[in-house]
């Protein structure tokens, strides 16, 4: 590879690194948090409501289910 080509590619690689730097600096400008910041992306999305509401029905599968009681004094 000779100097010219180099060059150029050099030229080339220094210009894709500034633009990703760009890119990086524009991401971290908003100080907010991540969750804050995607807040709200979902809402009245109806894919979205189903996942959720099967993750909540996974969820409560997981869950012990719970033992009746016997009265008050006992059972006995």
């Amino acid at each position: 590879m000779g100097t010219a080509q180099l060059a150029k590619r050099l030229v080339s690689l220094e210009a894709e690194v500034a633009r990703l730097k760009g890119q990086m600096a524009a991401q971290t400008a908003d100080p907010r948090p991540w969750w804050e910041r995607i807040s709200g992306r979902f809402a009245g999305d109806p894919i979205y409501d189903q996942a959720m509401r099967l993750g909540r029905k996974y969820r409560e599968s997981l869950r012990p289910k719970s033992r009746k009681r016997r009265g008050a004094d006992g059972g006995a």
